[in-house]
């Protein structure tokens, strides 16, 4: 009896594959994704996340090296919550803000696929220009005689 593997065609196996890495790498929707490059957009919730990564942080903590209000950095929390891109948990009266990396990660897998779009382009445009920049004939051209020699 034959493998399931030998009983597919090559055509089948990467659609397989193509359907596989679609529903298990790349599980953002396009609102989630649009929802983390929206959250990053802003230069402020920028700055969040960058100070997210040292460690959690209150909204006071915050918003504390920004030149706005504390309702102003919970407008930009709320917007990178809905983005998943933070999470709020309750440590007693405190309620800590905690980066979380998966939206970041499905961003960056999906950027990863045109990078190497981009990068598959590029080498192709390179060979263009070296294939251009090489002479079409490699014969010397032959001295002309002139009038006086002759």
């Amino acid at each position: 009896m034959k493998s399931a593997r030998s009983l597919l065609t090559a055509s089948a196996i990467q659609c397989i594959t193509v359907l596989f890495y679609n529903t298990s790498v790349l599980q953002m929707t396009p609102a989630q994704l649009d929802a983390t490059f929206t959250a990053l957009a802003d230069p402020t919730r920028r700055a969040i996340l960058a100070r997210l990564m040292q460690g959690d942080a209150s909204v006071n903590e915050l918003a504390a090296p920004f030149a706005i209000s504390q309702p102003a950095i919970s407008k930009h929390l709320k917007m990178l919550e809905r983005a998943g891109l933070v999470s709020r948990s309750a440590e007693g009266t405190r309620r800590p803000v905690r980066i979380e990396a998966a939206p970041m990660k499905d961003a960056v897998a999906w950027l990863e696929e045109f990078r190497k779009f981009w990068e598959a382009s590029y080498g192709r445009l390179d060979a263009l220009l070296a294939a251009l920049q090489t002479p079409a004939n490699t014969d010397k051209p032959k001295a002309k005689k002139d009038d006086a020699d002759a």
